[in-house]
């Protein structure tokens, strides 16, 4: 099979205008970034918010392992399969961050005959959205710095780190760093540190504004640190509101590309799931569901982070409710889960899967208190046998749950009718019956205990000294009536990633709290989790190739 980016390559696009005429939006209402990217005019949704909204269908994944799910790829198979099958539809997602991309995970733009195009451009600088909200970020920062280096007028504790800066790539060395050292002329010192762009909160901002006013508002309500006696300091203190907006005015519109069967997708934001809320834009998928009658979207990693965080904050912001959810499975990962070394995957072996098939219980399970519906999408992969597909099959029959095998990476739409065909079935039999998890006047911890016990399966919640400080001040302050965004693995359902499966008999650990009141939620830091990812030994960024006419390979 060719490489992905040789497939892409092999595509013959469709002019981005070509795509927007497919969903009814005018030609005034498309600023077009070359040939085949463009923004959309917020404009659009002030038309069209009066239609009817069309069905919302969440991909979510059980939980990631070195094996491979392949999530976004059938979330964007699923959307090609639904078109083969006559439906009006589109597919959104969030923007790759250059961090994955030149880091272990590469590229983030799907797979096989499942992508979305021009990939290069997608995985790369893009519309400048990552750009713009590092600007944003970083100009906030310069101008926290100067009013303290001008005389500290609103006496900022220059001891605390207050608010820090960003950058679109893994580096560790960042991570905690002391600013302003070489004589008066350069600042102040003090301790400050990194976080990668996606863990921004101007990122989250962008993803959860209803429009631009309330990307305004929120901005505002940034707290860029503390007094001296404890009271936050906020953005518009500083008078940085209007600035960071200007810089924001054209990131804030969505990003319309197209997949590789030429449906429409809306690629807008990128705030990661395990360190952030890891969804992408309420206005872009808005403005999808109002057309199109089908849309299918994505939460970052597994239903523990991504959907959860979905339900719980995206749709306590929004009026936004998903219809079904489809739930991403491979053989590979079941068995790694089954306690299967790496190495052995591509043998058969039933035992191991038996195993592993906790944890796609439990993610389901999950999926059920939400009162969303389920359908399983087992992505195979070339190894897989049938006895170990049928083992997963027969698994969900049991649970009476519709699932279907996917092969949208090797035959693109074709190899996801069966699976659309489930999706349809359910959303014409089983109409959700949505529910947040929690509701958001319950006090902070009872939101984190439903959190560890109900969903991540933990026995209970331990907090440190300095995280328990934390909740009570933010309770005094008023803070306590938003959602909780928790920190965590990626690789595990909890707060530890060697635990693989469904694991029991353990405590969540939240070591430190912090308020993003600018986003609408709360942080709970969770074992060893980083806000700065680090480069692996081997980056991806070591197998890319740059032709002299620009052709790109290794691109994923």
């Amino acid at each position: 099979m060719l490489s992905d980016i040789e497939i892409a390559h092999q595509t013959r696009l469709k002019p981005i205008q070509e795509i927007a005429k497919s969903l009814g939006i005018h030609a005034d209402e498309l600023e077009p970034y070359g040939k085949y990217k463009a923004k959309v005019s917020l404009s659009v949704f002030d038309r069209v918010k009066d239609r009817p909204r069309g069905k919302l269908i969440f991909t979510t994944a059980i939980t990631a392992t070195p094996a491979g799910e392949g999530k976004t790829c059938t979330s964007i198979g699923l959307t090609q399969a639904l078109g083969k099958l006559g439906k009006k539809v589109s597919v959104c997602l969030r923007e790759p961050s250059l961090g994955p991309v030149f880091g272990i995970k590469g590229g983030a733009a799907g797979g096989g005959y499942a992508q979305v195009l021009p990939m290069e451009d997608i995985n790369l600088h893009f519309t400048g959205d990552f750009a713009a909200v590092a600007a944003a970020h970083n100009l906030l920062a310069a101008i926290v710095d100067n009013h303290i280096y001008r005389g500290n007028e609103l006496n900022i504790d220059v001891t605390k780190p207050g608010w820090g800066r960003v950058l679109d790539v893994n580096d560790r060395q960042l991570r905690q760093v002391v600013v302003g050292l070489g004589g008066k002329g350069n600042g102040i010192p003090k301790e400050t540190y990194f976080e990668i762009t996606a863990a921004s909160e101007i990122m989250a901002i962008l993803c959860l504004a209803q429009d631009f006013t309330d990307l305004k508002e929120r901005l505002a309500s940034l707290i860029v640190g503390y007094t001296r006696e404890g009271r936050p300091v906020l953005a518009k203190e500083l008078k940085a509101t209007e600035a960071m907006a200007i810089l924001l005015k054209d990131a804030i519109k969505p990003n319309l590309v197209q997949t590789l069967e030429g449906q429409p997708a809306f690629i807008h934001g990128g705030p990661f799931a395990n360190i952030a809320h890891g969804n992408n834009s309420i206005i872009a998928t808005k403005m999808a569901l109002h057309l199109s009658d089908y849309v299918v979207t994505e939460g970052g990693f597994a239903a523990d982070l991504g959907a959860e965080k979905f339900f719980d904050i995206v749709c306590n912001t929004s009026d936004l409710k998903p219809d079904v959810a489809v739930l991403v499975a491979s053989v590979r990962a079941l068995k790694m889960h089954g306690g299967l070394e790496k190495r052995r995957l591509d043998e058969e072996n039933l035992e191991a899967l038996r195993a592993g098939l906790s944890n796609l219980e439990a993610h389901l399970e999950n999926l059920g208190k939400f009162g969303v519906p389920a359908v399983v999408a087992i992505n195979r992969f070339p190894q897989d046998t049938q006895a170990e597909l049928e083992e997963v099959l027969a698994f969900c029959r049991r649970k009476g749950v519709e699932a279907a095998v996917s092969e949208v990476v090797a035959k693109g739409g074709a190899g996801g009718v069966e699976l659309a065909e489930k999706v349809l079935k359910v959303l014409s039999q089983k109409p959700a019956q949505f529910q947040p998890i929690y509701s958001l006047d319950e006090p902070i911890k009872d939101k984190i205990w439903r959190l560890a016990t109900e969903i991540y399966g933990a026995d209970g919640v331990q907090y440190s000294v300095e995280a328990e400080k934390k909740l009570k001040e933010l309770t005094a302050g008023g803070y306590d009536r938003m959602p909780i965004c928790m920190a965590k693995t990626q690789f595990s359902l909890s707060d530890d990633p060697s635990l693989l499966g469904a694991p029991k008999g353990w405590e969540l650990t939240v070591r430190d709290v912090k308020v993003a009141a600018g986003a609408g939620f709360i942080i709970c830091y969770t074992g060893e989790i980083r806000t700065m990812p680090g480069l692996p030994k081997h980056p991806a960024a070591e197998g890319m190739y740059i032709s002299d006419t620009g052709q790109i390979s290794g691109l994923f």
